[in-house]
Parts: structure tokens; C-alpha cells; sequence
């Protein structure tokens, strides 16, 4: 059993430990609260946590429970794309041509994105010219925009996002293919995730393994531009940094991230939700539990 005497000793003076505070909790009673607000809340909840400074600093709560991904499947096509420009298959300054036209995994009938249903409209703007695809990953993942996640889709291949998944040791992440594919959500085929796999490949990108340390640290920049920070940033410190990316569609809210405090520790929390009947209310919650996690964070020792 986890014990965590630093609050007696904050109360008695005997010795100062920075961070440490009379609401400071182990492990243990950190995942009964994070439980408590999972109960109370109507859905499917989960949650993967680990420090990058002390990877024995580590919480799993429905970790390999499999959800729909939403938009934190644009993480995994992010990697892919920088994999392959590592590979020299194209720059990332190279410009390819907008277009809204793809084809549907289950018959390759065409589809087309609609702008209504897309967070990101200001690229349809653009259909027929052309954008380079390092501006293509900044529109996927900071706007989350449909439209170029599925031209970026295009180009490096959905079976190859999956298997570089595979190679990172996420097993269950599934990129079958490119969003607004009716046909192919009609059969059941969706891209999947469990926050296990989101957190092994924010992982990666923490530690300078995804593609290069280079192309870590680009990723990083770009995720840390994201716009929609509802979650976990929402009341952490303005010192601290989130490299994150969210997803959301009907009854699905998520949030997975890599978080840098300002004294150079870092760590990964992935938050995901499924069958929820309130959306604000699970925002709120999570919003909660991203700032319990952040605070156990302060009171590990460095």
C-alpha cells in the first residue's frame, strides 16, 4: 500500500518539501477521487497518466477500453507524415492541391466534406490551389480541420498510420481511414483508439522518439498552438505548456496531451469519453481531474 506522510509534515514544520500541501495525495487515493467523478457522471470514462520524469508515476483507469477516436487520430496521421518526410518520400514544404473529393473505404464510390460539419472552414476557400503540407498539419491539428486530416490521409496513407502505431507499440489504435466516410461508419468501420496507445505515442513525442527528436519537437510546437483548450489546459497555470489534441462527435469527448512545467517536468494525460449524456459537464470534470493530476505532479519530488 502507497503511504504519503508529507502533509504531517508540512502541518508540524519538521521539514519543508516544496510543492508539498495539506492536499497533496498518493497514488491511490488520487485514483479513488478521479473514480468518484467518473461515477458521477453519466458515460464511459478513461484515463492514462504518466510522468516522463518517473514512469513508476503512473495511473490507468478503463486504459484499454476501445473508443470511436474522433479527432485525436490526427496525432497518429501528424507522425506518419513527419515519418515519411524523414524518409525523403516528400518535403514538408513541398505544395499539394486542396481538394474535396475522396473515396469511401467500402466501395470507393466518392464523397465530399461538408464546411457545416467541419471546425475549420476557411480552407475550403482554398479548393482547386495549392497549400504546403507542413500548413496542412497546422490546419489539422490546431483547427482540427476535417478537410485536411483527409488530404493528409491521402497522401501518406491511412494502413501506414496504423502500422507505424504498431511499430510505437500501440496496438489498438486503429486508422482505417479518412473522416465523413458514411458508408464506412454505417459498417462499423471507424478509427479506434484506447487512451493506453494516446498515451504510449505521447509518450514517444516527450522523449524525442516519434520519427526523430527533431521531428518530436516540431510536433510538440505545432500541438501546443492547439485552439480548443476547454480540457486539460483549461485550469492549469498559464506557466504551463500542453501540447494537446482533442476530439469530439456525438456522445464522444477527448482530450490527450503531453504537459511541460515551467521547472522542466513533464508528463503524459489522456482523457477519453464515450455514451456521455452531457458535455459540458463531462468538459468541466475533466477540466477537474487535468488539474488533481497536475498538482500530484508538483508534489513528486524532482
Amino acid at each position: 500500500m502507497r503511504k504519503n506522510y508529507g502533509w504531517l509534515l508540512c502541518l508540524t514544520g519538521i521539514l519543508f518539501i516544496a510543492g508539498c500541501s495539506p492536499s497533496s495525495t498518493d497514488l491511490d487515493t488520487l485514483e479513488s477521487d478521479i473514480q468518484k467523478k467518473f461515477d458521477a457522471t453519466e458515460g464511459t470514462f478513461a484515463l492514462a497518466f504518466v510522468s516522463l520524469d518517473d514512469t513508476s508515476q503512473s495511473l490507468m483507469i478503463n486504459a484499454n477500453e476501445i473508443f470511436h477516436a474522433a479527432s485525436t487520430m490526427k496525432t497518429p496521421v501528424m507522425i506518419e507524415v513527419f515519418k515519411q518526410a524523414d524518409e525523403g518520400k516528400f518535403s514538408l514544404s513541398d505544395s499539394i492541391r486542396v481538394i474535396n473529393e475522396f473515396r469511401s473505404i467500402v466501395d470507393s464510390s466518392a464523397y465530399k466534406m461538408d464546411i457545416g460539419e467541419d471546425s475549420q472552414g476557411q480552407l475550403y476557400d482554398m479548393i482547386g490551389q495549392k497549400r504546403t503540407i507542413r500548413a496542412l498539419i497546422n490546419d489539422m491539428i490546431t483547427e482540427s480541420s476535417n478537410l485536411a486530416t483527409n488530404i493528409l490521409i491521402e497522401k501518406v496513407g491511412a494502413q501506414n498510420v496504423t502500422q507505424t502505431m504498431r511499430n510505437y507499440g500501440a496496438d489498438s489504435i486503429r486508422v482505417l481511414r479518412g473522416v465523413e466516410d458514411i458508408k464506412a461508419f454505417e459498417r462499423g468501420l471507424s478509427n479506434e483508439t484506447n487512451a493506453l496507445d494516446l498515451m504510449i505515442i505521447f509518450e514517444k513525442l516527450g522523449t524525442g522518439e516519434a520519427v526523430s527528436p527533431e521531428a518530436s519537437q516540431q510536433m510538440i510546437d505545432i500541438l501546443k498552438q492547439q485552439k480548443f483548450n476547454e480540457m486539460i489546459p483549461a485550469r492549469l497555470p498559464d506557466s504551463v505548456e500542453v501540447a494537446h489534441k482533442t476530439g469530439w462527435i456525438t456522445g464522444v469527448h477527448h482530450d490527450s496531451g503531453l504537459i511541460l512545467l515551467p521547472d522542466g517536468r513533464k508528463y503524459v494525460l489522456v482523457l477519453l469519453s464515450k455514451e456521455m449524456q452531457n458535455r459540458e459537464k463531462v468538459t468541466n470534470m475533466f477540466a477537474d481531474i487535468s488539474y488533481d493530476i497536475y498538482n500530484f505532479v508538483r508534489t513528486i519530488k524532482k
